[in-house]
């Protein structure tokens, strides 16, 4: 049963091949027949597998629209061919009654025609006055949203040229601004330059200044000035120097009555050293106040 089998069924590769050799021949009968009927030849082109699955592609869908488009064709022929037979019923039954239209006067017949007219332009189908009257209610219904579409765009419409003129002030108003800053940027500039020149100068005497402080540290370093020192301990060493003042100012007084005297060597010299000593002892008793002063603060 198995070897009957393989034996009845074709390859993959066969079946394959007959696939696409039917395929081809329905794309080549399209081609012709498409070509046939605008009066031209098939051009010549390669068959490769991928021009044959979009050709078929193209051809299946032509048929199915063209089947599609004849039975619309068929059935608007027959529809047509009984629109034909019923005017003709119509007619003669018109002829019949007396109406006919040859005999009918210009007048009716220019008013059936407005008639039909406008049963065409509402897209009713008769001329009965119910249709016209429903036809009638659509258009006024239709006229009716439009109206309000109308009303909204005309609301739309002044709100946008409200904001149009807002915008259109807004405009002005910077132009003229923009307009007195031009006219400030002169003045602006001179000024910007003049800060610019004491910019210059400043940085200068910063410079002269620091220069100035770090000379005059420097000199408090050399007369051997230190922070410790504070205010309070400069005016207790005031003090003691207004003290020793009052101290040495006799003695300075003595001294200067000596020059009234007769010259006496030997009385001027022992009197020039007892002052000395004098003198000695108090900037001693300074130094050893300003020590005690200075060992205070620390």
């Amino acid at each position: 049963m198995s070897d009957l089998g393989l034996g009845t069924d074709p390859p993959a590769a066969e079946l394959k091949s007959g696939f696409d050799a039917a395929r081809i021949a329905e794309v080549k009968a399209w081609l012709a027949s498409q070509f046939d009927a605008v009066g031209k030849e098939v051009p010549e082109f390669e068959y490769t597998p991928r021009s044959i699955a979009h050709l078929h592609n193209i051809a299946t869908i032509s048929q199915a629209k063209s089947q599609a488009a004849g039975i619309v064709a068929s059935d608007l022929r027959q529809k047509a061919a009984e629109y034909r037979s019923q005017a003709a019923r119509i007619r003669e039954i018109l002829e019949h009654a007396g109406l006919a239209q040859e005999s009918l006067p210009s007048n009716v017949i220019s008013s059936a025609q407005v008639l039909a007219n406008v049963a065409n332009l509402l897209n009713i189908r008769d001329t009965e006055m119910s249709s016209f009257l429903v036809a009638m209610g659509d258009i006024s219904l239709r006229k009716t949203g439009v109206e309000e579409k109308r009303a909204k765009v005309q609301k739309d419409s002044r709100v946008l040229l409200d904001y149009t003129r807002k915008a259109i002030a807004r405009l002005t108003y910077l132009k003229r601004t923009l307009a007195q800053l031009e006219d400030d940027v002169p003045a602006c500039e001179e000024q910007m330059h003049h800060w610019k020149t004491n910019l210059k100068l400043m940085i200068k005497k910063e410079q002269q200044y620091l220069q100035q402080y770090s000379n005059y540290k420097a000199i408090l370093n050399r007369v051997g000035y230190t922070p410790e020192i504070s205010h309070g301990v400069l005016v207790e060493m005031a003090e003691h120097r207004k003290e020793l003042e009052k101290k040495t100012r006799p003695i300075l007084d003595t001294l200067r009555s000596y020059q009234d005297l007769p010259p006496d060597k030997t009385l001027a010299a022992l009197a020039i050293e007892d002052k000395r000593r004098q003198y000695a002892a108090a900037e001693k008793y300074l130094e050893e106040v300003l020590h005690s002063a200075l060992a205070t603060t620390e």
